[in-house]
């Protein structure tokens, strides 16, 4: 990446992105043509510049999607960094507002699939993000459908890594009872009966609806 524009985006300033601009017309464009690249988006991703974000997605939308040498989209990225971010509120509730923003500008790049599948809702099913959780949901419903490269929905990597308190999977199977109960087959082929690769499926409805339903413990 020209190194002027890497400072622009190290820095946030949308001012040196402009002069780097004015500098070399075609700077960004060469970047997009590169299939697997890091891009100004990925790079203030992780440093919660929002409003250089904005402004590049508004110049190159295409960046949002791109994947890096290391298979993470920018979205990939900032959540990663979120999770960094856990014991500094200030700087968490930074990073969190960036990707809101990025989210609000296009809801499908929470479908987006990066290293090994894993999309940002698999990855925030992971980590037990809940509040991330709830607003990738309803921003982009059908994301509960997509699989990673071993076969997982959300439901298996939120059950997998959430042992042993199952807080997002039990979460996410409310939720998605909720929005597939008028279509009971499809919630069967697409979501509950689905295998991984180990051979894991989720028809363990009697276990979860055991899950759902044990009392809260008492405090």
């Amino acid at each position: 990446m020209n190194p002027s524009l890497r400072d622009a985006a190290d820095q946030g300033s949308i001012d040196a992105l402009y002069a780097s601009i004015q500098m070399d017309p075609e700077v960004l464009d060469r970047i997009d043509k590169i299939p697997f690249v890091e891009t100004p988006l990925h790079i203030v991703a992780s440093a919660g510049h929002t409003l250089f974000a904005m402004e590049i997605m508004k110049l190159k939308p295409s960046f949002a999607r791109k994947l890096n040498q290391d298979g993470f989209t920018p979205l990939h990225l900032a959540l990663q960094k979120l999770r960094a971010l856990e014991n500094d509120q200030a700087l968490q509730k930074k990073q969190t507002q960036l990707v809101y923003r990025l989210v609000s500008v296009d809801k499908d790049l929470i479908r987006v699939q990066g290293r090994e599948g894993v999309t940002p809702l698999h990855y925030v099913a992971q980590i037990g993000n809940l509040h991330l959780l709830t607003k990738f949901l309803k921003d982009c419903p059908t994301s509960v459908e997509d699989v990673t490269i071993r076969g997982e929905n959300v439901l298996h990597i939120a059950l997998k890594n959430n042992m042993p308190e199952l807080e997002a999977f039990s979460y996410l199977l409310r939720r998605v009872l909720g929005s597939y109960l008028k279509d009971a087959k499809l919630l069967e082929e697409k979501l509950l009966y689905c295998t991984d690769d180990e051979g894991n499926t989720l028809s363990l409805l009697e276990v979860a609806v055991s899950i759902i339903n044990q009392p809260e413990a008492s405090p």
